[in-house]
């Protein structure tokens, strides 16, 4: 915010002094999208003050043909600025009392009318943000369901959501972030559902940031609120699709709204959460299950799948006859070892390349990386085939992680496994991947344990993760979001 000084000084009553104001504070006729329309009504001076871009200029001119006709008409007898306040009914018109108030309702892309003599303002919301329409995410695509999705616009994500959720509880609440940015964050959330404790931490943690402004809008709240550190597993789940949000609403989870990002933070989420996809809820229990066990083999061999096979290779004894055929058949100069590093990192250069390269070309250098580089490598001996095979499937497991800063995590984790069992062999696997799961097990995300639910264990909550359950089986809100009302309402 402005600071205490500032957001006392209440709106003068001359407009020359609230024009000084405008020019020495918000830079009026410096900026050339920020201006001020001088009319005269009712033998009285009236500004109003915009923002070029931030605007609906089709409902500004709306206004002024408006207010004109009436002037000549004679109904504003009343006063101006009441008969804005009454009869401008289509649009949303609010008093202001402070200049802090008046400069950020100009900056936010609302119109603000101030008159001569009064010390009132009245805003009136013609916003019009720049940026694209709802569509399907990229990184969340189903076969079936809805296409829209999460844009930059928090006023068009609140409303996708609140067509889903027509719930007379469903909250908003708005928060300024950033001294200098003052970014709109909006804390959603369903009253007698949500966790009230839950809700008033997450408040206090937002209110309590002091920065300057959030360019890179939901990444830093997150680090804002969970202070991971050097954690690399995420302690939020993101999504850019509204039935997703949806359900976590109803679930009791709190969610998080930033301006000017198409993602929207849910908390609190377990390691579970992460692995969970749309898709699986879109197809039938039994489809949606074999999608699921699919998921989680791709996932545990994107994690353990080089590591163990690294280890079969430095210790073949360990394989019982009939699975003797495991492992490199052809000899090399290169250590194993190294080739699965190189290999590993090879796929995570053109995963970086990919995000950088335009989409018509992406996929030609997919093709050149995987066709040629790939078999050259092979014929000048730098790899053995069973390298680039297990690493190809190891990759694939991580594509097949839904979200993709777990799958990020999973690959640190599996590069740790390897330098151990080159170090340490079986000891070191053995003991390296019990310490990873309690390094899972000890996290907690807003008071929720990481792995819950099997530590705690909570046996009908397992097969809930692991069977995907129909819908009308779900007759509970998850025992550990401690919703005020745990009973579904579909189940009343």
């Amino acid at each position: 915010m402005i600071g205490n000084e500032e957001n006392k000084k209440l709106l003068p009553k001359s407009l020359t002094e609230i024009e000084n104001y405008m020019k020495e504070r918000a830079g009026l006729g410096k900026s050339f999208d920020l201006g001020v329309r001088k009319l005269k009504i009712l033998r009285k001076d009236v500004h109003f003050y915009y923002v070029n871009g931030l605007c609906e200029t089709a409902f500004i001119i709306e206004i002024l043909e408006e207010l004109n006709e009436s002037h000549s008409n004679g109904k504003l007898a009343t006063g101006i600025m009441g008969y804005l306040e009454q009869n401008l009914a289509h649009q949303s018109v609010e008093k202001l009392y402070t200049m802090e108030k008046l400069v950020l309702s100009v900056l936010s892309g609302l119109i603000v009318f101030v008159m001569e003599g009064e010390g009132i303002g009245l805003s009136v919301d013609t916003r019009g943000y720049p940026g694209r329409q709802p569509q399907e995410p990229d990184t969340e695509k189903v076969v079936r369901g809805s296409r829209d999705g999460f844009v930059e616009n928090i006023i068009l994500n609140t409303a996708l959501t609140r067509r889903r959720i027509r719930d007379e509880r469903l909250r908003f609440e708005l928060i300024h972030v950033g001294k200098r940015s003052k970014t709109d964050i909006a804390i959603g959330y369903i009253e007698n559902v949500a966790n009230p404790l839950l809700v008033s931490s997450i408040r206090k943690e937002l209110e309590g940031i002091k920065v300057d402004g959030l360019p890179m809008a939901d990444k830093t709240i997150e680090e804002f609120i969970v202070r991971q550190g050097f954690n690399p597993y995420p302690l939020v789940r993101y999504t850019e699709r509204a039935d997703v949000a949806s359900v976590h609403l109803l679930e009791g989870h709190v969610l998080i709204y930033v301006d000017t990002s198409p993602s929207v933070i849910i908390t609190p989420a377990t390691y579970f959460h992460h692995v969970q996809h749309a898709e699986e809820y879109r197809q039938s229990p039994a489809v949606g299950t074999f999608v699921r066990w699919c998921r989680f083999l791709g996932i545990l061999s994107s994690i353990v799948l080089l590591p163990l096979w690294y280890l079969f290779v430095v210790e073949p004894g360990m394989l019982p006859e009939h699975l003797s055929y495991i492992g490199p058949n052809e000899k090399s100069s290169i250590p194993i070892f190294v080739q699965l590093l190189l290999a590993d990192l090879g796929i995570e250069f053109l995963r970086i390349a990919a995000i950088h390269t335009p989409t018509p070309l992406s996929t030609a250098m997919g093709l050149i990386a995987a066709i040629l580089i790939g078999q050259i490598a092979i014929d000048v001996g730098l790899f053995v085939p069973e390298v680039i095979l297990y690493v190809a499937v190891s990759g694939i497991g991580t594509f097949t992680t839904p979200s993709y800063e777990l799958s990020v995590a999973n690959k640190i984790v599996r590069f740790m496994l390897l330098i151990v069992v080159a170090i340490f062999h079986t000891p070191g696997f053995v003991i390296a991947t019990t310490i990873y799961l309690l390094f899972l097990i000890q996290i907690k995300t807003f008071g929720t344990p990481y792995f819950w639910p099997f530590v705690p264990f909570e046996p009908k909550a397992c097969m809930q993760i692991l069977i995907r359950r129909a819908v009308p089986g779900s007759i509970l809100r998850p025992k550990i979001m401690k919703a005020d009302n745990r009973t579904r309402q579909s189940a009343k």
